[in-house]
């Protein structure tokens, strides 16, 4: 598990290296605030098409999950660094990054998943701690570029020349991808090899306890993604306007997303013992909260960073409880497929929001674009609490639901 998580910290860092990089892209490419949406919205439909590539095959469930993860991770480390040399010689530029962020993401459709299943192989008593320790890896690797873009990288002052920033993830993904070729193996609760069955991808669908433990995820991953995106561009305004400095608005962007992964395990543990859908409504209900009221503080910039901070905390806390659920709920022969279908319906969603966000914010601006966000938690609320009346609830957390 430990190993596990190491592999998920260094490789997932690729999914946020360009867009913690956005001011300096911005002032080089002269990009505006949709083509910026779209360095990361490049990576999530890159990471959908991956996804259900990978679930119509049942790759998860097929091929060994050390080599699946290893071969996407050295994929998705090479896509990335890709950017910044195609730059070095003149041919860069933002179409070529947003065709190499797809990639990217394709390739990291290889890894988050079948990292997920690989928990499932290791626990099962404890499963939401399992898959909570996994996500806030996940968590510590998507903030991760945000503490690179502010440290100095051999610049005095202002920000750091952004190659760097997207080099030193790539080389932060091959070496999580040497260990997980290495190191990584399944538990003793593996099911085996299964045969291939894409009409498993529609019982995912149908099921109603897997489709409300779905939708619960879909609610989720509408706040999510979006608030991740923009709240470090968000702080970064803020702190601007009462002229603090840009380097303490990006380390606050990096702690508002790396207080997350103590969310994530904090939250694996009690669901263990409390219940899955008590926990995941909590995390929404407060996570749901921040999004509706943190515009309120954008003149009052320390106060603000007190709001994000517990928005980061539970806005990915409740993460690894539905996909844990789901774990519960489908065919152990077919948990890799199950999460991975979970996994690109959710990212196919943050599509909307993503592009949401900054469509809405020359109208409602900084102090009030975040209410959009609301629906998500509570379409999540409530697709958890009716999971939570079926027979099969049952079969969570240990019999606790």
């Amino acid at each position: 598990m430990a190993l596990l998580a190491l592999v998920l910290s260094l490789v997932m860092g690729l999914w946020f290296s360009a867009s913690a990089v956005v001011p300096q892209l911005t002032e080089d490419w002269g990009i505006d605030g949709g083509q910026r949406a779209w360095l990361t919205m490049s990576v999530q439909i890159g990471f959908v098409i991956g996804a259900l590539l990978s679930a119509f095959f049942s790759l998860p469930d097929r091929v060994t999950l050390a080599r699946l993860i290893s071969a996407s991770a050295v994929m998705g480390a090479l896509a990335n660094a890709v950017i910044p040399a195609l730059e070095a010689v003149g041919r860069g530029g933002l179409a070529t990054a947003l065709a190499m962020r797809f990639v990217t993401g394709a390739a990291l459709a290889g890894v988050y998943p079948p990292g997920m299943k690989l928990v499932a192989t290791w626990c099962r008593a404890d499963r939401g701690l399992g898959i909570g320790i996994l996500v806030g890896a996940l968590t510590l690797g998507s903030a991760g570029p945000h503490l690179l873009n502010a440290v100095p990288f051999g610049v005095s002052g202002g920000m750091p020349p952004w190659p760097r920033v997207l080099l030193a993830a790539s080389a932060l993904a091959l070496v999580g991808a040497a260990v997980a070729a290495f190191a990584l193996r399944e538990g003793p609760f593996t099911s085996g090899s299964a045969p291939f069955n894409p009409r498993f991808v529609a019982r995912v669908l149908v099921e109603r306890p897997m489709r409300l433990a779905n939708l619960g995820y879909m609610g989720h991953m509408w706040e999510l993604y979006a608030m991740w995106t923009w709240v470090p561009v968000f702080l970064l305004v803020a702190y601007r306007q009462v002229g603090w400095s840009a380097t303490s608005a990006r380390l606050a962007g990096f702690a508002v997303i790396a207080v997350g992964a103590v969310g994530c395990v904090v939250a694996g543990a009690w669901a263990d013992r409390l219940g899955r859908v008590r926990i995941t409504t909590w995390s929404l209900a407060i996570s749901g909260s921040c999004s509706l009221v943190a515009g309120l503080f954008f003149d009052f910039p320390g106060l603000l960073t007190v709001v994000c901070l517990l928005w980061g905390l539970t806005v990915i806390a409740d993460s690894a409880q539905f996909s844990a659920a789901l774990t519960e709920l489908s065919d152990p022969r077919y948990i890799g497929t199950a999460l991975t279908v979970q996994t690109s319906l959710g990212f196919l969603l943050t599509l909307v929001t993503l592009r949401l966000v900054p469509a809405l914010l020359d109208t409602l601006g900084w102090a009030a674009v975040f209410v959009v966000l609301v629906p998500g938690p509570v379409v999540g609320i409530v697709s958890m609490l009716r999971l939570r009346s079926l027979p099969e609830a049952g079969h969570m957390a240990g019999g606790r639901g």
